[in-house]
């Protein structure tokens, strides 16, 4: 990325990614790297100004998450928020405590200096997110109290070392003014220039491909879906006839996909597409393994197998083939690498957490650093087309990771079908764009049932449809009972071996929005 950028340092909160997604949304880049990141690492970043996120814990717990407190000595404008206040406090020679009210929730918050350039044509009185248990009770040296509520330090500033913070949550929609606040703190005190815009990514990127790649080739992992048929158009843009796509079908991909996706992606995007039926392959090596985790494991590193055995094969044409190109995105990233501070793994996926250490082949990984919407926006500014970029998402590892239990033939060919009537029946009510994802889940469960007059014993479908931004988080769709009725109806009778469906109404968190 040439671009300047604003770091976010996080501290393990919920929210960090929407510091990320609110900074982002007025066209200023922002990237998030762990509260631990040497400052090495920060500064490569060419940050114009930082912010210190919240976080679950205090700050003077012995085992608390901790930035290199040089981190406030780089000149930098920093921002701190919530846990980033207090860390601030902590640090440079302030006090912070229990406090004896906590705050939680809605909150007023009365501005004390509305002259300072954070609080600039805000109200004197803001409707805030609160979200803590510990309070700054002695400021810093050098710094004044810009803000509070009734019980405890809202906003301290040491304008002197541009240095600013809130105890509130900024980038959460229940603060009204949040999105100002974030606009004053990027305009007014980083003299931010909004131009990360898709034309200057699409710019950017492609040199960046274009420089890297040289005269070598590469091979990109196209699954059909928007994410890698992004990525392939942006590195054909740089490198032209030297990108060969590689589209494998897995054994677990959805109905009829293996012959869609190449007809589609060949003919709307003029891609060089080589298809490689690998399904035996896969589920011979699925067979009889039901964790989750191995199952992302093996299909990742059998990916990589074949594009290895695909690229000595194109490389016997070409002279050589060193780059692979994947659709990686930044949940993605975030998911499988654990960036949130002391915040756990939660699954890797398999074009990030399950690449083999033996892998030939280096990666260009163009959309590392956006989230979904913003690979549409540049999809749509390529000149994409819609039916491609309003494709919902579909999991690297395919139906894999929506069929509980082992991995068969005759499962995948139960889902696969089941699956296809979701999709139909959604499409059907005219609510396909407006859902993030809906699919169909087989599980390890047999039940009882009767279907003409005579006993079943058959599996159980589980129905998905969450409403979501970037996938890192998802409240679940109140489908319309006739749809559901309908996507009901026509499982159980329609495929021999479901008698059974029911519907998920879990959020993320606390569940994912897929099942593995």
């Amino acid at each position: 990325m040439d671009t300047s950028s604003i770091v976010i340092l996080d501290f393990g909160s919920q929210y960090t990614q929407l510091i990320a997604r609110r900074i982002r949304e007025q066209n200023v880049f922002s990237v998030v790297l762990p509260c631990t990141a040497k400052l090495e690492e920060i500064q490569s970043c060419k940050p114009i100004g930082i912010v210190l996120s919240g976080g679950p814990c205090s700050v003077y717990d012995a085992d608390a998450p901790n930035a290199d407190p040089a981190v406030l000595n780089l000149g930098k404008p920093i921002l701190g928020i919530c846990y980033g206040l207090q860390f601030i406090t902590h640090h440079l020679g302030g006090k912070v405590r229990s406090a004896e009210k906590r705050e939680y929730g809605h909150a007023e918050v009365s501005i004390v200096d509305p002259a300072i350039p954070l609080f600039a044509g805000l109200p004197v009185n803001l409707h805030v997110w609160m979200s803590h248990g510990d309070e700054a009770l002695d400021l810093p040296p050098g710094f004044h109290l810009t803000a509070r509520t009734s019980n405890a330090v809202a906003g301290i500033a040491n304008p002197d070392r541009n240095i600013w913070a809130v105890q509130f949550h900024p980038e959460v929609h229940h603060t009204r003014h949040g999105t100002e606040l974030l606009r004053n703190f990027l305009f007014n005190v980083c003299k931010a220039k909004p131009d990360w815009t898709p034309e200057h990514f699409i710019k950017s990127t492609v040199a960046a491909i274009r420089e890297k790649v040289g005269d070598g080739h590469a091979i990109c992992a196209l699954s059909g879906g928007v994410d890698s048929s992004v990525a392939a158009v942006l590195v054909h843009r740089a490198i032209g006839d030297r990108l060969t796509c590689v589209f494998v079908d897995n054994g677990v991909l959805r109905k009829n996909e293996f012959f869609k996706v190449q007809e589609n992606l060949c003919e709307k995007l003029g891609l060089n597409l080589v298809a490689v039926d690998a399904s035996g392959r896969f589920l011979s090596r699925l067979a009889g393994v039901t964790d989750p985790e191995t199952k992302r494991k093996i299909i990742g590193n059998e990916f990589i197998s074949v594009f290895d055995d695909e690229a000595h094969r194109i490389a016997q044409q070409t002279g050589g083939v060193d780059w692979l190109v994947q659709g990686t995105l930044y949940p993605d990233v975030i998911e499988s690498s654990s960036v949130k501070g002391p915040s756990q793994t939660i699954k890797s996926h398999h074009n990030v957490g399950g690449l083999p250490e033996t892998m030939k082949l280096k990666l260009i990984e163009p959309l590392r650093d956006l989230f979904k919407d913003e690979v549409r926006r540049i999809g749509r500014d390529m000149k994409m087309p819609e039916d491609i970029l309003q494709r919902q998402p579909f999991p690297g590892p395919g139906l894999a990771v929506r069929i509980l239990g082992e991995i068969t033939p005759e499962r995948v060919a139960l889902l696969q079908e089941a699956d296809d009537i979701v999709v139909t029946e959604i499409k059907a009510a005219g609510l396909y764009q407006q859902i993030w994802q809906s699919f169909a889940v087989l599980l390890p469960v047999k039940s009882v049932g009767v279907m003409g007059d005579q006993r079943t014993y058959a599996y159980t479908c589980a129905i998905r449809a969450v409403h979501s931004e970037d996938g890192m988080t998802a409240d679940w769709v109140p489908l319309p009972y006739d749809v559901l009725k309908r996507i009901s109806s026509r499982i159980v009778n329609e495929i021999r071996g479901i008698n059974r469906v029911v519907y998920d109404i879990t959020s993320k968190p606390p569940g994912t929005i897929e099942w593995e």
